[in-house]
């Protein structure tokens, strides 16, 4: 039982390297917001059904949370129009990795900056070294990009650079999301009702990018619409409830090391997609973006070890 919770966080890292490989070969054919509007629209009605069988005393509970709901509806939509539009034109590892290292960066600048959203702390040496590590390896991972050297070829310089500016967008938000949702967490609302109002911003985008472009264009039968509805959902809803599972019985550090690894994951199942090639560069980027997020977050852990052995003192 011991091994579970680390599983199921490698379940998650292996379900989202098949997610952003499978539906970058969909988005050739089929709209990226028909697929968004299909997947997040059925994961709502999922969570909504489940939380007012399970939980119904939740829903009284968000009485003064509508800023909060407000502002984690608007970054969660930015984030993730923005993850799949570049997931469109770039090689999914590259999208995995730059939208990831977005995440902790996010969080070190806002504490900087005192933004109250972010929790402060200080930082050593040795992590905030880990910090530019990480820095650097998204550098480099655009310059794999842009030259050609990934392993898609570049059809379109300024998608591709723009695919490449979103993904800085996406990951700063889906971070600051996730604050907005850890406060409505601590206030005592759980992660079914959280779930289910988190999307109707992203619903309401894709919806009306969706009508007022191609529909559904791409879709070729009910057979297909029923294999993309169920795929796609599938891979936002079971992996997120295997990591929160996974979380409850994994300590934090061994949770981050394995997630730190989920841009190697989706490098390693790209190479089974005939579209995309093996690709040296993007490897080694990767390579040391996984080492420089798990030496930030065993210097971090030391960091905090101290702390308790000093207060405990």
């Amino acid at each position: 039982m011991s091994l579970l919770g680390p599983l199921l966080v490698v379940f998650f890292g292996l379900s989202q390297a098949f997610r952003d490989v499978y539906l970058a070969g969909i988005f050739q054919r089929v709209d990226a917001f028909a697929v968004l509007l299909i997947a997040f629209g059925l994961s709502t009605i999922f969570f909504a059904i489940l939380a007012t069988i399970r939980t119904p005393e939740q829903w009284r509970r968000l009485k003064g949370h509508g800023g909060t709901i407000l502002a984690m509806n608007l970054t969660t939509a930015m984030a993730w129009s923005s993850y799949f539009f570049a997931l469109t034109w770039l090689e999914p590892a590259a999208v995995n990795t730059l939208h990831s290292g977005m995440g902790p960066l996010t969080v070190v600048v806002m504490g900087l900056l005192g933004m109250k959203l972010a929790k402060a702390g200080t930082i050593g040496r040795a992590e905030m070294l880990s910090y530019v590590g990480i820095a650097l390896s998204l550098a480099a991972l655009w310059w794999v990009v842009l030259t050609g050297r990934s392993g898609l070829p570049v059809e379109n310089f300024w998608a591709t650079f723009t695919g490449l500016a979103l993904l800085m967008v996406s990951g700063s938000a889906i971070t600051i999301s996730m604050m907005y949702s850890k406060r409505m967490s601590d206030a005592g609302i759980n992660a079914e009702v959280i779930t289910t109002l988190r999307y109707f911003g992203l619903i309401a985008l894709a919806a009306i990018m969706t009508f007022n472009r191609s529909g559904f264009t791409g879709i070729t039968s009910p057979l297909d619409f029923a294999t993309i509805a169920f795929l796609a959902t599938a891979l936002m809803i079971v992996p997120l409830f295997a990591l929160q599972v996974g979380i409850t019985r994994t300590s934090p550090l061994t949770t981050h090391v394995i997630r730190s690894l989920g841009p190697v994951f989706v490098f390693a199942l790209e190479q089974v997609d005939g579209r995309m090639s093996y690709s040296l560069p993007t490897l080694i980027c990767i390579l040391f973006y996984s080492a420089c997020v798990i030496a930030s977050n065993i210097t971090h852990g030391w960091k905090e070890d101290k702390v308790v052995v000093k207060a405990g003192a």
